[in-house]
């Protein structure tokens, strides 16, 4: 068993990972999608009106949502990110399309000089899962939400990452009930990252635990439609022969 990793350095493995992997990630798991090969925004209808709000997305990234919600007729936007390479691609593409955002470079789980309960949107597509202290997390989630305010986020399905593909069959590699964070060592081209395992259930507790009311909690249904030609290889890692056994997405709405 490796030894604990402590939470500081668990952010810098990570923060060093996703400055070298930002590329590979450019404009995906961004609005209207909310997950690879699952249900978008166009079939869910999650999102309130967002007509004039103000909106926070956790995890921005290249900034692909925002510049979605802006197109939508959003008022305010603000983006966070602890990639600083995730935020200057982010900050092309605004200024590319004309969108007028505030992007700040942080970790999740610290507020960097957000404006608390004033939000009617934080959003969050395959971030949320990173964090280091999902508590802590959520707590300043609730911090910032405005009377109403809705709080949605998407991640990888818990299940999803329990099976392997191997020898022509899918087994389940690891327990389902193991939250432990572990190290990949090569995942991001070359740089390792921590993964951090955690039940449907962690999620859920979480969320009512930091105050927020759960609306829905989504599983997302297969998309087959949206699938590259690679996803027909069972060993791609989203690939339809292992979403058709595990969902790849869920997906949570939540209101403060």
């Amino acid at each position: 068993m490796q030894d604990p990793i402590e939470q500081n350095e668990m952010l810098q493995i990570n923060q060093e990972a996703w400055d070298n992997i930002a590329p590979r990630f450019y404009g995906k798991e961004a609005l209207p999608a909310y997950g690879p090969l699952t249900s978008t925004e166009d079939e869910l209808h999650l999102l309130d009106d967002v007509q004039g709000k103000r909106i926070l997305e956790i995890g921005c990234g290249s900034g692909h949502s925002l510049a979605y919600l802006a197109n939508q007729g959003a008022g305010e936007l603000w983006g966070l990110d602890m990639s600083s390479v995730q935020l200057e691609a982010a900050a092309r593409l605004h200024q590319e399309l004309g969108v007028h955002s505030h992007l700040l470079c942080s970790p999740m789980e610290e507020n960097p000089g957000l404006p608390e309960h004033s939000f009617d949107l934080v959003l969050s597509l395959y971030a949320l899962g990173w964090t280091v202290d999902l508590p802590r997390t959520l707590s300043l989630v609730a911090s910032y939400l405005a009377p109403g305010g809705c709080f949605l986020f998407s991640w990888e399905h818990p299940v999803y990452r329990c099976l392997t593909y191997r020898d022509g069959h899918f087994l389940v590699h690891r327990s389902y009930h193991d939250e432990t964070p572990y190290i990949s060592p090569h995942w991001a081209d070359g740089k390792p990252i921590v993964f951090h395992p955690r039940k449907i259930s962690t999620y859920v507790n979480a969320v009512i635990t930091a105050g927020l009311s759960i609306e829905r909690l989504i599983e997302g249904d297969l998309r087959p439609e949206q699938a590259p030609a690679t996803a027909a290889s069972p060993e791609q890692w989203y690939s339809l022969p292992r979403a058709q056994l595990i969902p790849t997405t869920m997906i949570l709405k939540a209101r403060y």
